[in-house]
């Protein structure tokens, strides 16, 4: 925490890495439907800052939000947890 400022921290895979020091992480969350309760999956897409980290597509890793780095970067990857399944 820094400053009284809570980062918002995600988990996602690893599905892209377009240019240097970017990658796509697709994060998948699970939540019921407001009316049925049946369990639904949404996926959605974040740019993130990856720095000189050596990152694969399908590493799992961990993404810390921080201030707008580009257009549509407000990510960093803090850590890779894991390799490729």
């Amino acid at each position: 925490m820094k400053g009284g400022i809570l980062m918002k921290k995600i988990e996602g895979i690893v599905i892209s890495l377009p240019k240097n020091k970017t990658v796509i992480v697709k994060v998948t969350r699970k939540s019921p439907h407001p009316l049925y309760g049946r369990i639904v999956t949404k996926n959605k897409k974040y740019k993130a800052d990856c720095g000189d980290k050596l990152l694969s597509v399908g590493d799992t890793v961990m993404l810390a939000e921080t201030r707008p780095l580009s257009k549509e970067k407000n990510f960093k990857v803090l850590e890779k947890m894991g390799d490729k399944k």
